[in-house]
Parts: structure tokens; sequence; C-alpha cells
């Protein structure tokens, strides 16, 4: 046991005590005798030489778990400024200095903290995707520069509810932020049309339920990209015109070759030929011509039941709901046509195909006709692009059922939307207007 340990120091000043205690006891008893009165002194001798050190001892380990407690609760409170000194080396004095250690730590990392902060609202308050952030009420606790010119005029909608914010959006845009899945979706501004992606995400912070959404405006990277597709359909095009044209000149270069010869028994397989690679040409053109010249929709009014069964002909798929009672208005042909695309998608895509589904509900503004599949679903970068023109995720594929699809549609005055479904799959959503177009 060291001295100047706290331990060793109280040690001293109890064997210093009683010592005292001791010679006055001697002292007491050589002066008045024995006797009662010789004890009870003697008793009291011995007590409050003790109690004076009891109390002297613990004055210093008070002031030090004052000071103690009011630095823990200004932790508490989330100030760190505070810092104790002290000149002592016992084990009081270590408890001071570790404190001091750990203030210290705790400072360096609030100011850490800080900085990051700081740079991660930068970062997000300049970002060109407008974050909105709501907590479980539906109100929004923070709103970055871009949320706020999109939904408040670039005022700051914290405290206000969300939902107040989208009855002055679009129809789409308020459809889209309404549903409970990410979209892609499109949006007339003005005499433009902007195009939207929207994701969502639930979480808990400070342990408590928040909803962000995240609201991405696409429109320039889809201009890059019809673009890009462009310059890939003239590639594609002069390959296949080339791959059609070179047989076909070699083969005119034979029959002639073969004509000035006089060998007309071989001329046949030679017109043969020319004429398959003339019919592949044929084939691909027709292809692209169909889209390029889609005819102008001719609605009529559609019974439901009919319609199903007709589609039901072409392709397998299990009805959702039940079969409207009310009639649609639209060309048949043509939105049988986007059907069919898309429920050939929904087959091909790697799910149960007993889980392709359609299902068809009405508003009072608009039909909207859902085709769902349990398939792995699109990323963010396919659900972006997949609507372009010979834009396909597939080998063999050309691009234009998604395009063909959306055209038909718009041209119907309606949209087409794509989003993932909860728990996997892809939904197609197919909106059309109720009324007569």
């Amino acid at each position: 046991m060291r001295l100047s340990s706290l331990e060793g120091k109280l040690a001293l000043l109890l064997f210093g005590a009683a010592t005292v205690a001791a010679v006055l006891t001697v002292v007491l008893v050589d002066w008045i005798g024995s006797g009662w009165l010789a004890a009870l002194m003697a008793v009291a001798v011995c007590v409050l030489p003790l109690a004076w050190v009891a109390h002297a001892a613990m004055q210093p380990i008070r002031r030090m778990l004052r000071a103690l407690s009011g630095s823990v609760a200004s932790y508490r409170d989330g100030d760190f400024s505070i810092s104790l000194r002290t000149r002592r080396h016992d084990e009081l004095g270590q408890l001071i200095e570790a404190h001091n250690e750990l203030g210290h730590a705790l400072r360096e990392q609030r100011q850490n903290l800080v900085q990051r902060e700081l740079l991660l609202d930068t970062v997000v308050q300049h970002s060109p995707t407008a974050l909105v952030l709501t907590d479980a009420t539906d109100r929004i606790v923070y709103a970055n520069l871009a949320a706020r010119h999109l939904f408040n005029d670039g005022k700051s909608p914290a405290g206000l509810r969300f939902n107040d914010l989208l009855d002055a959006c679009p129809e789409a845009m308020r459809h889209a932020l309404a549903a409970s899945e990410d979209s892609l979706f499109g949006v007339e501004m003005g005499e433009d049309e902007e195009y939207f992606h929207l994701s969502r995400r639930d979480f808990r912070l400070q342990g408590r339920p928040h909803q962000l959404y995240l609201v991405q405006r696409i429109t320039r990277e889809l201009s890059r990209q019809e673009v890009a597709v462009w310059k890939r359909v003239i590639r594609v095009i002069s390959h296949e015109l080339n791959n059609s044209l070179a047989p076909i000149s070699s083969l005119a270069h034979s029959g002639a070759e073969l004509a000035r010869r006089n060998d007309l028994e071989r001329l046949p397989r030679v017109f043969e030929g020319i004429g398959e690679r003339v019919r592949h040409l044929h084939q691909f053109t027709a292809g692209y011509a169909s889209f390029a010249k889609l005819p102008q929709p001719n609605p009529v009014p559609i019974d439901w039941a009919a319609f199903l069964d007709s589609l039901k002909l072409h392709c397998e798929f299990r009805l959702d709901g039940e079969v409207p009672a009310e009639s649609a208005r639209f060309d048949a042909a043509q939105i049988e046509q986007v059907l069919i695309n898309l429920l050939k998608n929904a087959t091909e895509a790697g799910g149960d195909p007993d889980a392709v589904t359609l299902a068809i509900k009405h508003t009072a503004q608009s039909w909207r006709i859902e085709v769902a599949d349990r398939g792995p679903g699109m990323s963010d970068t396919v659900l972006a692009q997949a609507l372009l023109p010979f834009y396909s995720t597939k080998r063999s594929g050309t691009g234009l059922g998604l395009a063909l699809a959306r055209e038909i549609v718009e041209a119907h005055g309606g949209r087409i939307s794509l989003a993932n479904r909860d728990g996997g799959g892809l939904r197609v959503t197919v909106s059309l207007p109720a009324a007569r177009v």
C-alpha cells in the first residue's frame, strides 16, 4: 500500500488519530483517576479525533463527487466543454484525469459529427433530386431546395402535411406520390412534359418511423438517352441493310454471270436466294414502320367481358377482381395489342406464370388496367429507360414492345407507368381517360 494513495492517506490519518486518542486517554486517567467519569471522558477523547479525521478526509471526496455529478449532468445535456482541475495524485486524481480524457474524446466526436452534418446538409440541399422526409403523422420534417421549388414555390414546407402540398400538384405526380411503390411518371408543366423517377423508403429515425421521398427529374437524361437510342437505331438498320444488300448484290452478280454463260438451270436458285433476303428485309422494315406509322385510335364503346374473352385467346392471365359492369371507350384492337405485349413480358419475366394477373379499376376520371407479375422486377436504370424506343434487356429483343404500348396509350390521352412490387415483381399500370377521347 502506497502512502500517496487515498487508502494510505486514510490509514495514516486514522493511525494518527488513534495515537492521539490513546495518549489523551492515559493523561486523563492519570489526572482524574479511575471510575465511570474517567471512562466516559476517555471514550469521548477517543471518538472526537476519529470523527474529526473522518470529516476532514471526506471533504475532498465530497467536493470531487459534486464536481463529477455536475459534469455528468452537463454531458447528459450535450455540453462536453467542462473539464475538472486537480492537483491530486491519488485515485481521485486518476478518476478526474479519466473524466477529462472522456470529455476531450466526446468534444472531438461532437465536432466531427457537426462537420459531417454540415457537409451532408450542403450536399443534400444542393442536390437536384427533390428530397422530402416525413414523420409518422405525415408532417414534413425536412425538405431540400429542390423539394421546396417542386412542391412549395421555393418556401420551406417544414411542419406542413405532405398530403396538403400534393393537392396543388398535377394529377400524375399526386397519384405516384400517393402510391406505395417506386415508379416512373410524366407530368405536363406548362408547354413541356417533364419526366420523374420516384423512390420511397421507410426507416426509423431516433426510434420513430419516418418516410423518405426522392423525386428525380430525368427529362434531360431521357433526351440524352433518346439521342443515343436513335444512333443505335441507325447502326442497327445499317447493319441489317448491309446483311441483306451484300448477299443480294452478290447473288445478282452471280445471276448476271450465269445468264451471260447461258447457264439457266442454276438461275432459279439465285432468284430464290434473292427473294429470301428481300422477304427478310421486308419483315425487318415492316416492324419498324408499324411503330413509326401508328394510326390514330378509333375509340368505340367497349364491353369488358367480351374484350377480356377476346384477350384470353391470345395470352393467359388471372383476373384480379371482378369484371366491370360499366363500359369503357377506346380502340379495342390497339389496347388489346398493348395488353398482349404487357402480358407476354410478364409471362417471360421469370416468375410463376400463374402469378401473372390483370386488374381493372374504375375511377371518376380514368380506367386503370394493371398487369402484375412476380418476376425479379427492374433496376432503377432499367425503369428509367424501359419505355424508350429500341431499348431492350433481351438479347433478341427489338425494344419496340413497351415503346409501342406507350405510344398507343398516350395517343388515347392516357399514361403508362412501371413500378416494382413489394415482395418482388413488376406492376405496369395503363391509365385511360374515362371520358370520350
